[in-house]
């Protein structure tokens, strides 16, 4: 009985130790695990302007290039609430079948739309904005326009026209830019609209007011259109050159800072594995 009772009491003791040992090296393996989260987070890590001074929107100005640095304001303490909240994610457990289905779906979104937006954000902040500056009303109703309605012609072809349609696409029209960058947003929502895709689809409807506004600009400057206003568009005040010109600068102010709050939308948590969308 006395050797049983000190056999037993040795095993305990050592299931005791054994314990306290793995405890101690899940301790480790935690701050292990933190650290190297803080270390891949890094400051560069997108999270967005915070100082006040630091306007969310960059200013696109025609005839300028200034705008804030998208990672200017990010605090430390920011970072390091990132990597917390990753670390406790980690320890929730293994991703679900349905996020992994969602990953997979963005990851492929992003391959087939992207390249579409980012074109169209070089298009506006080169091409669009010498046009803006010159004051070329035929090239800006191009770069607005969407291409034109199918015709019985079109049905007549193989593919349907549609690769000729779609090259009459203007370079930052809604058909070309903006239709990708609304199926881009859809892809960050499953069985419900989230609120990410909510805010990217608020600035791509702002940004596709800017383009419908900037290309009746243009068709009054080309003389095809007529001003709005009056009883039935019956005296109407016809706009000088130079109140076209301020007119569409200011649209072109404004769809920049729409571009951009869709980017900044977009690039909130974007898996580390995509590329994060450049600003104009």
């Amino acid at each position: 009985h006395v050797r049983t009772c000190t056999l037993l009491l040795v095993v305990s003791k050592r299931v005791l130790e054994s314990k306290r040992q793995a405890t101690r090296c899940c301790s480790m393996k935690g701050v292990v695990v933190l650290l190297l989260s803080v270390a891949l987070t890094g400051s560069s890590a997108f999270i967005g302007p915070k100082d006040p001074s630091c306007s969310r929107r960059w200013h696109v100005e025609v005839g300028s290039t200034k705008g804030c640095p998208a990672d200017a304001c990010v605090s430390r303490a920011e970072v390091v609430g990132g990597a917390l909240a990753g670390l406790g994610a980690g320890l929730v457990g293994l991703p679900s079948s349905a996020w992994a289905r969602g990953r997979a779906t963005l990851e492929a979104s992003y391959d087939r739309y992207v390249g579409r937006i980012i074109d169209g954000g070089k298009f506006y902040s080169t091409d669009l904005k010498k046009m803006i500056e010159k004051g070329d009303w035929a090239a800006i109703k191009a770069a607005t326009a969407d291409p034109p309605k199918k015709t019985k012609a079109d049905r007549a072809k193989v593919d349907g026209g549609v690769a000729e349609r779609a090259a009459l696409a203007g370079g930052f029209s809604d058909a070309r830019v903006l239709v990708a960058a609304d199926l881009f947003a859809s892809s960050f929502s499953d069985n419900s609209i989230s609120p990410k895709t909510k805010a990217m689809h608020e600035q791509v409807e702002n940004m596709r007011t800017v383009v419908s506004e900037m290309n009746k600009l243009a068709l009054l400057g080309t003389g095809e259109g007529k001003p709005e206003g009056g009883l039935f568009g019956i005296g109407a005040k016809k706009l000088s050159n130079a109140e076209l010109n301020a007119s569409i600068r200011k649209l072109y102010v404004e769809g920049g800072n729409f571009y951009n709050q869709y980017v900044y939308a977009a690039n909130d948590a974007l898996p580390i594995s995509l590329e994060k969308i450049p600003y104009l």
